[in-house]
């Protein structure tokens, strides 16, 4: 346990530039762009039902819809860095065990008293928990910043809403939401993460194009295999359960997309709050047998990285 910590925090430490130091300055270009607007006042002609911000306050249905929609969607606000939750992973994992062969690192950590396994799977960890786990908080961070500055001006304008809004269960549930799909995360992007592994321990040069170039061309060809030789292959398929999901498994909330077809989000009177909906097809998705397919393949594409490592050791 102790050797698989000090891994990670070495991976951390060589990569806390993309892990950390990136969506921390997103999330604080975010922030210094909403907050801007909110200090010159350009939110002040913003209706809900009628009703301005601007010196006006808001009472009734309108109140609680703001306060209700305020406590549900601010953990919105840091969408945009869990989006590129899934780059910054992408990228790790297809250098991860690449680029320790080209600067021929890899000599001086297989002097160590570290198993191949181990040392691959830090890698996997560090790509599937700790990367998201840290993205996730910035998010949460950033969500709570927005909702508190977003109270502050409407208090300016006439309408305190910190009572509502902080008394509202969602404000407490929707963070813990956001750390209970990691393992939906996890089990999607296993495809991804083990095929980018695997092409980064056996690629000897342009890792990048085999990664992506392979699926794509293999995908092209079997368009042209159908169309023009008529052969009986569905490429639409392989493209959405093969393509996609080596590609682009990484990417959060990916899943409601890969598995639209067994899966339904309610949209009548009735649903349950948006956030609390979206978590619950999240974990559906785990019903198909195509998500468990897929994190086997993955973790047999991270067995293979693990063999190229033992083998491979410089490029």
């Amino acid at each position: 346990m102790k050797t698989m910590k000090w891994l990670i925090k070495r991976e951390m430490w060589e990569n806390k530039g993309m892990l950390l130091w990136t969506p921390l300055a997103i999330a604080g270009v975010i922030a210094a762009l909403v907050l801007s607007a909110l200090v010159m006042g350009h939110v002040q002609n913003i209706q809900i039902d009628g009703q301005s911000f601007n010196s006006i306050t808001i009472e009734g249905k309108v109140r609680t819809r703001i306060a209700e929609t305020l406590a549900q969607a601010y953990i919105g606000t840091g969408m945009p860095v869990l989006m590129v939750l899934g780059m910054l992973v992408f990228f790790y994992c297809l250098s991860a065990l690449h680029d320790e062969r080209r600067d021929r690192s890899l000599l001086f950590w297989k002097s160590l008293p570290v198993s191949d396994f181990t040392t691959v799977l830090s890698k996997a960890l560090l790509a599937l928990v700790v990367a998201p786990l840290i993205t996730i908080g910035i998010a949460i961070a950033l969500g709570l910043v927005m909702l508190l500055s977003t109270c502050v001006v409407l208090l300016m304008h006439g309408t305190n809403l910190f009572g509502d809004v902080f008394s509202s269960p969602d404000v407490y549930l929707s963070p813990l939401r956001l750390i209970g799909l990691l393992p939906v995360y996890i089990l999607w992007a296993l495809p991804t993460v083990g095929w980018l592994l695997m092409v980064s321990s056996m690629a000897r040069s342009k890792v990048f194009l085999w990664a992506v170039g392979t699926p794509v061309i293999v995908t092209l060809l079997l368009v042209w295999a159908q169309k023009a030789l008529l052969f009986g292959v569905d490429a639409a398929w392989f493209a959405s359960h093969i393509t996609n999901r080596i590609l682009l498994g990484v990417v959060p909330g990916a899943w409601l997309a890969f598995d639209r077809n067994n899966i339904s989000i309610a949209r009548d009177e009735h649903q349950l709050p948006l956030p609390d909906t979206i978590f619950s097809a999240s974990w559906s998705t785990l019903g198909g047998i195509s998500v468990w397919l897929g994190a086997a393949a993955g973790i047999a594409m991270i067995a293979v990285a693990i063999t190229m490592r033992r083998r491979r050791e410089e490029t």
